[in-house]
């Protein structure tokens, strides 16, 4: 209780001292994250001051060949569906280290989670999964009264996840995952964009064959957590792009199968 008060005030403006949080960055994994935080000065501008959230949902198919060759890469039986990959305020990350999860503060949602949020890295856990999303991206969530403290972050997500309930909207429209059979953006946007939205973003992946397989579907949710949210300058971004793109429109788009099997290799 005391560390989650210490933590309100920290993001309601106190500052960490720049050494503090320079030690508590570099012991996070984020090597896929941006340095929006780097001084004090920065800190109070950029705590709470968020406008939009990203809602992620990844598809497992083509994560499990995004990954390189060292990490190996395991989808659980029981999962043949989208899955969470987070709840993303924009343009922050990493804001405070003083908000610690265990895993006592998800017991209550532990299975519901394992099935709707799982990880396919056989190195990491479940919970180590979640501890980092929630580092990264749920802390600075917490400015929010609905998503201040993780009991109220990741059940939001996970009623996020059956709002937009993708895989039945996919299944309507009679896009189903194929090695043969490829989409064109214009068809998984029209089935799309009734349910998420005309803003949201449809990733892709290249995989060997330099095929683009869809990733991901980034749902854009306003701080009031109603869907869509413009931004500013949504093309502003710090750091080199990474791997994930925005799908492009001219070139044949593949929704791979689940191989539970072979994961990294889904149509051999």
């Amino acid at each position: 209780m005391l560390g989650s008060q210490l933590c309100i005030l920290v993001l309601l403006g106190a500052v960490v001292p720049a050494l503090q949080q320079r030690d508590q960055l570099s012991s996070l994994d984020h090597s896929n994250d941006y340095n929006y935080v780097r001084h004090d000065e920065e800190v109070q501008k950029t705590f709470c001051s968020w406008d939009c959230l990203k809602f992620t949902l990844q598809w497992p198919g083509a994560f499990c060949t995004y990954l390189n060759e060292k990490a190996k890469c395991v989808i659980p039986p029981e999962i043949n569906t989208w899955t969470i990959h987070g709840l993303w305020p924009q343009k922050v990350y990493n804001c405070c280290g003083c908000w610690h999860l265990f895993p006592s503060d998800l017991e209550d949602l532990d299975e519901e989670l394992s099935q709707e949020w799982p990880s396919f890295v056989k190195s990491k856990s479940y919970f180590q999964f979640w501890k980092m999303e929630w580092l990264k991206h749920g802390v600075c969530a917490a400015c929010v009264e609905g998503l201040n403290s993780p009991i109220k972050y990741f059940s939001l997500c996970l009623k996020l996840r059956q709002q937009f309930n993708i895989t039945r909207a996919l299944s309507e429209g009679s896009v189903v995952p194929s090695c043969d059979h490829p989409y064109k953006l214009a068809e998984l946007e029209e089935v799309l964009t009734p349910l998420i939205g005309e803003h949201h973003e449809i990733q892709c992946i290249k995989d060997k064959q330099a095929r683009e397989l869809w990733f991901q579907v980034k749902i854009p949710l306003s701080r009031n957590l109603t869907l869509g949210c413009p931004q500013r300058n949504p093309t502003a971004e710090h750091g080199p792009p990474p791997p994930a793109h925005p799908c492009p429109s001219q070139t044949p788009i593949y929704l791979v199968p689940i191989d539970h099997e072979n994961p990294s290799k889904p149509c051999g």
